[in-house]
């Protein structure tokens, strides 16, 4: 995590986090492939539900926490406000491919696909959040009016 990122003072297990986000990124791969706009709807729904508060009632937070559990995956914790702004970003990465998709520009949807898969990669192997960039530069642009 970096300095840059909005803080929430709540920690979080980043590996729990890690897994979500290699699921969804999975998951928008099998969308490339069938493209079944409702992975994109379950991954929209799923979005919302964990930014609401209820993550136990998330399906990618169940699974996530059950590999972890299964394979006695270790815990590392990190405050929520990096990851929370990214599933922030994630939702907006999938409402984008849902609209482009039903607007019927697939470049588009591919696109904006690779963007989303891109950052994903740069998080999971280089714990290096996007995100967090974007939202450093919009805190230097609006000091007082932004998150």
């Amino acid at each position: 995590m970096s300095q840059t990122c909005p803080l929430l003072f709540r920690q979080i297990d980043s590996t729990i986090s890690k897994i979500s986000a290699a699921v969804v990124m999975s998951s928008v791969i099998v969308y490339l492939i069938t493209m079944q706009k409702w992975i994109l709807v379950f991954l929209i729904v799923d979005f919302i539900i964990r930014l609401s508060g209820y993550k136990t009632f998330s399906p990618v937070f169940q699974f996530a926490s059950g590999f972890q559990k299964i394979f006695k995956l270790s815990t590392h914790l990190e405050d929520a406000g990096a990851k929370r702004l990214a599933a922030f970003f994630g939702l907006i990465f999938m409402i984008t491919m849902l609209i482009t998709d039903l607007a019927g520009l697939i470049l588009g949807v591919w696109s904006v696909a690779g963007i989303f898969i891109s950052c994903v990669l740069l998080d999971l192997f280089f714990d290096y959040c996007i995100a967090c960039k974007i939202y450093s530069a919009a805190k230097k642009i609006y000091p007082k009016g932004f998150l």
